[in-house]
Protein backbone atom coordinates (compact mmCIF):
# COMPACT_ATOMS: atom_id res chain seq x y z
CA UNK A 1 0.00 0.00 0.00
CA UNK A 2 1.30 3.54 -1.02
CA UNK A 3 0.40 5.92 1.60
CA UNK A 4 2.76 8.68 1.28
CA UNK A 5 2.76 10.70 -1.89
CA UNK A 6 6.28 12.32 -1.82
CA UNK A 7 7.90 12.53 -5.11
CA UNK A 8 11.07 13.09 -5.96
CA UNK A 9 11.42 16.56 -7.13
CA UNK A 10 9.38 17.26 -3.85
CA UNK A 11 11.83 15.71 -1.76
CA UNK A 12 15.15 16.83 -3.31
CA UNK A 13 13.28 20.30 -2.86
CA UNK A 14 13.17 19.94 0.74
CA UNK A 15 16.83 18.61 0.96
CA UNK A 16 18.16 21.91 -1.29
CA UNK A 17 16.08 23.98 0.76
CA UNK A 18 17.84 22.56 3.97
CA UNK A 19 21.56 22.97 2.61
CA UNK A 20 20.26 26.86 1.69
CA UNK A 21 19.83 27.28 5.22
CA UNK A 22 23.40 25.71 6.11
CA UNK A 23 25.49 27.45 3.49
CA UNK A 24 27.04 31.14 3.37
CA UNK A 25 28.48 33.00 0.44
CA UNK A 26 31.97 34.52 0.56
CA UNK A 27 31.71 38.40 1.50
CA UNK A 28 32.25 40.86 -1.46
CA UNK A 29 35.98 42.62 -0.79
CA UNK A 30 34.82 45.84 0.76
CA UNK A 31 31.03 44.55 1.57
CA UNK A 32 29.56 45.79 4.93
CA UNK A 33 29.87 42.77 7.28
CA UNK A 34 26.33 41.27 7.98
CA UNK A 35 25.30 41.08 11.50
CA UNK A 36 26.32 37.12 12.64
CA UNK A 37 23.64 34.63 12.98
CA UNK A 38 23.46 31.40 14.73
CA UNK A 39 24.40 28.31 12.35
CA UNK A 40 21.24 26.54 12.03
CA UNK A 41 21.02 23.30 13.60
CA UNK A 42 21.34 19.70 11.38
CA UNK A 43 18.03 18.94 10.24
CA UNK A 44 16.33 15.59 11.54
CA UNK A 45 15.84 13.49 8.64
CA UNK A 46 14.40 9.92 8.87
CA UNK A 47 13.29 7.67 6.21
CA UNK A 48 10.33 4.97 6.13
CA UNK A 49 9.17 2.51 4.02
CA UNK A 50 5.25 1.97 3.90
CA UNK A 51 5.36 -1.40 1.96
CA UNK A 52 6.05 -2.98 5.18
CA UNK A 53 2.79 -1.65 6.60
CA UNK A 54 1.21 -4.54 4.71
CA UNK A 55 3.57 -7.30 5.64
CA UNK A 56 1.65 -10.19 6.63
CA UNK A 57 3.86 -10.89 9.86
CA UNK A 58 5.73 -7.47 11.16
CA UNK A 59 3.15 -4.82 9.64
CA UNK A 60 0.04 -2.90 10.83
CA UNK A 61 -2.62 -5.03 12.56
CA UNK A 62 -5.00 -2.70 10.77
CA UNK A 63 -4.08 -3.28 7.60
CA UNK A 64 -4.22 -6.97 7.81
CA UNK A 65 -7.41 -7.58 8.79
CA UNK A 66 -8.90 -4.89 5.91
CA UNK A 67 -7.13 -7.00 3.48
CA UNK A 68 -8.32 -10.44 5.01
CA UNK A 69 -11.64 -8.74 5.03
CA UNK A 70 -11.72 -7.94 1.43
CA UNK A 71 -10.19 -11.05 0.48
CA UNK A 72 -12.33 -13.34 2.23
CA UNK A 73 -15.48 -11.41 0.58
CA UNK A 74 -14.13 -11.96 -2.55
CA UNK A 75 -13.00 -15.29 -2.23
CA UNK A 76 -16.19 -16.93 -3.21
CA UNK A 77 -16.09 -15.19 -6.31
CA UNK A 78 -12.68 -16.27 -7.13
CA UNK A 79 -13.91 -19.76 -6.55
CA UNK A 80 -16.92 -19.17 -9.28
CA UNK A 81 -14.37 -18.13 -11.67
CA UNK A 82 -11.97 -21.06 -10.97
CA UNK A 83 -14.60 -23.14 -11.64
CA UNK A 84 -16.05 -22.11 -14.61
CA UNK A 85 -12.46 -21.54 -16.22
CA UNK A 86 -11.94 -25.49 -15.40
CA UNK A 87 -15.62 -26.39 -16.89
CA UNK A 88 -14.33 -24.03 -20.11
CA UNK A 89 -11.21 -25.95 -20.49
CA UNK A 90 -13.06 -29.25 -20.14
CA UNK A 91 -15.07 -28.56 -22.91
CA UNK A 92 -12.48 -27.55 -25.38
CA UNK A 93 -10.46 -30.88 -24.24
CA UNK A 94 -13.82 -33.18 -25.11
CA UNK A 95 -13.93 -30.68 -28.38
CA UNK A 96 -10.72 -31.67 -29.19
CA UNK A 97 -11.23 -35.24 -28.60
CA UNK A 98 -14.20 -35.71 -30.30
CA UNK A 99 -13.72 -33.67 -33.42
CA UNK A 100 -12.48 -36.42 -35.43
CA UNK A 101 -15.36 -39.09 -35.06
CA UNK A 102 -18.55 -36.91 -34.16
CA UNK A 103 -20.83 -34.88 -36.32
CA UNK A 104 -19.84 -31.50 -37.34
CA UNK A 105 -22.22 -29.89 -36.56
CA UNK A 106 -22.62 -31.48 -32.96
CA UNK A 107 -18.51 -29.95 -32.60
CA UNK A 108 -19.61 -26.75 -34.23
CA UNK A 109 -22.50 -26.69 -31.34
CA UNK A 110 -20.13 -27.53 -28.54
CA UNK A 111 -17.80 -24.43 -29.84
CA UNK A 112 -20.35 -21.64 -29.76
CA UNK A 113 -21.14 -23.38 -26.33
CA UNK A 114 -17.64 -23.04 -25.14
CA UNK A 115 -17.33 -19.43 -26.78
CA UNK A 116 -20.40 -18.33 -24.91
CA UNK A 117 -18.91 -19.62 -21.76
CA UNK A 118 -15.41 -17.80 -22.16
CA UNK A 119 -17.15 -14.47 -22.91
CA UNK A 120 -18.75 -14.99 -19.74
CA UNK A 121 -15.84 -15.48 -17.82
CA UNK A 122 -14.56 -12.62 -19.46
CA UNK A 123 -17.19 -10.05 -18.13
CA UNK A 124 -17.44 -11.87 -15.28
CA UNK A 125 -13.98 -11.19 -14.15
CA UNK A 126 -13.81 -7.81 -15.08
CA UNK A 127 -17.32 -6.84 -13.02
CA UNK A 128 -15.15 -8.76 -10.10
CA UNK A 129 -12.22 -6.33 -10.60
CA UNK A 130 -14.26 -3.17 -11.15
CA UNK A 131 -16.20 -4.39 -7.70
CA UNK A 132 -12.67 -5.45 -5.60
CA UNK A 133 -11.13 -1.83 -6.56
CA UNK A 134 -14.12 -0.46 -5.51
CA UNK A 135 -14.05 -1.78 -2.57
CA UNK A 136 -10.72 -1.49 -1.65
CA UNK A 137 -10.46 1.60 -1.96
CA UNK A 138 -14.01 2.58 0.31
CA UNK A 139 -12.08 -0.06 2.99
CA UNK A 140 -8.71 1.52 2.57
CA UNK A 141 -8.81 5.12 2.18
CA UNK A 142 -9.66 5.83 5.84
CA UNK A 143 -7.12 3.63 7.16
CA UNK A 144 -4.76 5.47 4.66
CA UNK A 145 -5.66 8.95 5.66
CA UNK A 146 -5.60 7.40 9.47
CA UNK A 147 -2.13 6.08 9.14
CA UNK A 148 -0.71 9.59 7.62
CA UNK A 149 -2.28 11.40 10.50
CA UNK A 150 -0.72 9.56 12.89
CA UNK A 151 2.62 9.20 11.14
CA UNK A 152 2.62 13.83 10.79
CA UNK A 153 2.10 13.09 15.16
CA UNK A 154 4.53 10.75 15.36
CA UNK A 155 7.19 12.74 13.24
CA UNK A 156 6.15 15.85 15.13
CA UNK A 157 6.73 14.18 18.12
CA UNK A 158 10.47 13.28 17.21
CA UNK A 159 11.43 16.36 15.73
CA UNK A 160 11.48 15.05 12.46
CA UNK A 161 11.89 17.57 9.62
CA UNK A 162 11.83 15.54 7.08
CA UNK A 163 10.54 11.98 6.70
CA UNK A 164 11.34 10.04 3.29
CA UNK A 165 9.37 7.09 2.05
CA UNK A 166 11.80 5.07 -0.07
CA UNK A 167 8.68 2.97 -1.35
CA UNK A 168 8.07 6.20 -3.46
CA UNK A 169 11.47 7.85 -3.34
CA UNK A 170 14.56 6.17 -4.73
CA UNK A 171 17.08 6.39 -2.03
CA UNK A 172 20.86 5.46 -2.57
CA UNK A 173 21.86 4.91 0.87
CA UNK A 174 20.04 5.75 4.20
CA UNK A 175 21.73 4.40 7.79
CA UNK A 176 19.67 1.67 9.82
CA UNK A 177 19.64 4.43 12.15
CA UNK A 178 17.36 6.61 10.12
CA UNK A 179 15.10 4.51 9.56
CA UNK A 180 11.87 4.29 11.94
CA UNK A 181 9.43 1.93 9.86
CA UNK A 182 9.53 -0.87 12.77
CA UNK A 183 9.30 1.88 15.35
CA UNK A 184 6.48 3.56 13.75
CA UNK A 185 4.93 0.50 13.02
CA UNK A 186 4.36 -0.86 16.73
CA UNK A 187 3.49 2.55 17.67
CA UNK A 188 0.43 2.77 15.70
CA UNK A 189 -0.48 -0.83 16.60
CA UNK A 190 -0.39 0.39 20.36
CA UNK A 191 -2.42 3.31 19.84
CA UNK A 192 -4.29 1.51 17.33
CA UNK A 193 -5.40 -1.81 18.16
CA UNK A 194 -7.01 -3.97 15.45
CA UNK A 195 -9.71 -3.99 16.83
CA UNK A 196 -10.75 -0.37 16.03
CA UNK A 197 -10.72 0.99 12.95
CA UNK A 198 -11.38 4.78 11.15
CA UNK A 199 -14.90 5.22 10.34
CA UNK A 200 -16.04 4.67 6.66
CA UNK A 201 -17.43 7.70 5.15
Amino acid sequence: MRVFRITVAAAAFAVFAILAQTQTRPAAPGAAQPQSRPAAGPANIAVIDSSAFSDEKAGIARVMNAMRQIEAKFQPLRNELRGMRDRLNTMRADIQKKQAIQDAKMTAQQAEEAERLDVQIKRKAEDAQASYQKESLALLEPLQRDIGNALNAYAQAKNISLLIDVNRVPVVYAANSLDITKDFIAEYNRTHPATGAPARP
